[in-house]
């Protein structure tokens, strides 16, 4: 289930965004290549979801500018599960067939990529269950499976565990990290440490609206460059 290329670098130029006279993004400038997943963090308020949402098209940004290869259009090879799911009154695989049919795909294949979909999440077993009688781990895998089946580029995922327990983030990390193999790039949102840990290759940081760092996983965690990350990490930085 690899996914198609040529949509990125993701980049963003001067990027901003106000609500209610209340400004959320300043300046954000940020550049997102292909490879491991890259997980956005920072205190609440930061604006973590705004960022995401602008990334993805579905917010206008008010100043700046979002650029995918270079160019301004939104991109169509990209998805993204939000923190609850939307699920219709269906069965699990009618749940991700639907959306394939919306884009034309034939009844065979489309049967064929929700099957596989299931298959990658683990949820087979439950293909002609009602959706909405899945368990929240189960629901979000789901979702996971219906983004999947549209075999995005890039997948955006807003605190897809933020109100899951151990054992169903678990399930959903393995998920995102067989997503990430097969070629999808992954750009998450998380307020957990461990999991930005277990599943980043570069972090971006965000803090009262701005990037303070975007640097490797593995640097970032060992010697944050800024107080704010580093107050961040000791979980003494909430705003």
């Amino acid at each position: 289930m690899r996914a198609p290329d040529g949509i990125l670098p993701l980049t963003t130029a001067g990027l901003g965004f106000s609500a209610n006279g209340c400004e959320i993004l300043r300046a954000v400038n940020l550049r997102v290549e292909e490879g491991p997943p890259t997980i956005i963090i920072g205190p609440n308020g930061a604006g973590k979801s705004v960022l995401l949402r602008l990334l993805h098209g579905l917010l206008a940004p008010g100043t700046g500018q979002v650029l995918w290869s270079g160019i301004a259009d939104p991109a169509p090879r990209q998805a993204m599960v939000f923190q609850r799911p939307v699920l219709l009154r269906r069965s699990v695989l009618a749940n991700v067939a639907y959306p394939l049919s919306l884009r034309g795909v034939g009844r065979a294949e489309q049967q064929a990529r929700a099957h596989a979909a299931l298959d990658l999440v683990g949820l087979t077993a439950l293909a002609k269950r009602p959706a909405r009688r899945l368990s929240g781990g189960e629901q979000q895998r789901l979702a996971l499976a219906r983004a999947a089946a549209l075999r995005p580029a890039v997948l955006f995922l807003d605190e897809p565990c933020a109100s899951l327990d151990p054992a169903a983030t678990r399930a959903v990390e393995q998920v995102v990290a067989r997503l990430a193999a097969s070629g999808t790039k992954i750009i998450m949102t998380t307020h957990d440490l461990g999991q930005a840990r277990r599943l980043a290759g570069d972090v971006v940081f965000l803090h009262r609206g701005q990037v303070l760092e975007h640097r490797p996983a593995d640097d970032f965690f060992t010697g944050p460059a800024t107080g704010q990350a580093s107050a961040f990490l000791r979980g003494e930085l909430v705003w």
